[in-house]
């Protein structure tokens, strides 16, 4: 069975969601099997989740009986919905009961835990064998490209992130981050795989019902950059919260004031943190770096997770293993991806990266062999000669200033947006001292916010 969740003990509690309601190891095997009953062949569904049990099952059911879902959220703007819905054409919907009207549709076959499976009117796909689960590009506002997953990306991304982490069925995760979201994803996979308990929390992190879940025996909690912004006007890092071991992060880098509050924060309370890297590409995690290293690599991804391997390739096309170096960091493991799908048709393809990721993302590896992201290879404006990394700038604003800022531009000027209106008049001669680039080249620009996906990843801007 999917994450062979049958040889787990079928009286264990598997997940509890923000109802209360919790379903056992056995449970998920009883429904998977009543979900078969009702869709007996493979095809292609869509699945508009939420954090709840119903939402949960479809995906554990689907993938367990090799129907192929793409996970998206709930919420997703209808324009982009249309967009995917048209081009893909799903035979079924898995989506909450209450929403079926939405959509004129009928023919629901199946219903649980406030969820039904719905026929739309579309056939059967052509599928490749080993296509698993589809899931939406990181930070993808508007575009019909999905990341391509086979069954052992899952469960390889599954078993690298235990052995990670060292779970054991002991484990109470708070599982918060969304389920379309690629880590959100991991979290769940993981920590089932593992046999352990998910605490599934779709409320908001200022909502009084995720800080009583987080409170009731969390031993884990995994956040984004902007999770810990919001946990820190919560005054998270003066709580105790006892049962609680692991906190950890990914979705983003954190400024070096976050990270310091998160190390100090684990060594005072005697709990670990432990910072994560990943792309949706390679089914979430890559890389980590031990919890030791926290406080003396500041903002380092460290090193390739259990079951992966990192290298880097120079500016000269040279890949290299170990020792100091810096240019595109590559990486290698069972968890990477079949590849890309942006129509209908390429749910045919088979495996195009064949366990290898070139992730596009620029890093410096220490003499230690711990890995730094430093930009990214398409995040870089080249100015009259002079090359400006956009997220080294915006690392540099916020690491210096309290602010939120965005970096943009062309060949010509370098647009900052920030949201703090008082340093505006300063920024132009800060960036110039910083990075050399004549100030009248430099445009400021003050926005009320920066608009930021649930992963924290900007977007329309």
């Amino acid at each position: 069975m999917f994450l062979n969740l049958d040889k787990k003990d079928p009286l264990k509690d598997a997940v509890i969601d923000d109802s209360g309601e919790s379903l056992t190891y056995g449970d998920l095997c009883n429904y998977s099997k009543k979900f078969a009953e009702a869709l007996p062949y493979r095809t292609l569904i869509f699945i508009l989740s939420e954090n709840s049990n119903g939402s949960l099952l479809g995906y554990v059911s689907a993938l367990d009986n090799h129907v192929v879902p793409l996970i998206l959220s709930n919420k997703t703007e209808q324009t982009l919905f249309d967009t995917l819905y048209e081009k893909y054409q799903p035979e079924y919907l898995w989506l909450p009961t209450d929403r079926i009207n939405d959509f004129n549709l009928k023919e629901s076959v199946y219903s649980t835990h406030g969820y039904s499976l719905v026929k739309t009117g579309f056939t059967t796909p052509a599928l490749y064998e080993d296509l698993s689960l589809l899931l939406p590009t990181s930070g993808s506002t508007g575009s019909p490209k999905l990341v391509r997953h086979c069954y052992r990306n899952i469960e390889a991304n599954a078993e690298n992130v235990m052995n990670l982490f060292c779970l054991t069925p002991d484990e109470r995760a708070m599982a918060a981050l969304p389920m379309h979201y690629t880590m959100g994803l991991s979290v769940i996979a993981s920590h089932l795989y593992a046999g352990a308990t998910l605490l599934l929390c779709g409320k908001s992190l200022l909502d009084s019902g995720f800080w009583k879940m987080l409170k009731d025996g969390a031993t884990s909690f995994t956040g984004v950059p902007y999770s810990y912004e919001l946990l820190t006007k919560l005054r998270f890092f003066r709580m105790d919260l006892p049962a609680l071991k692991i906190v950890t992060q990914g979705g983003g880098k954190l400024t070096e004031e976050m990270w310091m509050n998160l190390a100090n924060y684990a060594e005072e309370k005697g709990k670990k943190f432990i910072a994560t890297y990943g792309q949706s590409e390679c089914t979430a995690r890559m890389a980590y770096l031990p919890a030791e290293l926290a406080k003396t690599k500041v903002c380092s991804i460290g090193i390739a997770e259990p079951g992966g391997q990192l290298s880097i390739i120079d500016n000269d096309g040279n890949e290299t293993f170990e020792g100091e170096a810096t240019g595109e960091m590559v990486y290698r493991g069972e968890n990477v991806t079949l590849g890309y799908a942006t129509c209908k048709e390429d749910l045919l393809k088979g495996d195009e990266n064949h366990g290898i990721m070139h992730t596009g993302d620029l890093a410096r590896r220490d003499s230690d062999g711990c890995y730094f992201i430093v930009g990214r290879l398409k995040r870089f404006l080249k100015i009259f000669g002079l090359r400006i990394g956009l997220d080294e700038v915006e690392n540099l604003i916020r690491s210096n200033y309290d602010t939120d800022c965005y970096c943009s531009g062309d060949d010509e000027h370098l647009l900052v947006k920030l949201t703090n209106a008082a340093i505006a008049e300063e920024m132009p001669a800060f960036i110039e001292e910083k990075t050399h680039l004549f100030h009248q080249r430099i445009q400021i620009q003050v926005v009320e916010k920066i608009l930021r996906n649930e992963a924290g990843k900007v977007i329309n801007q």
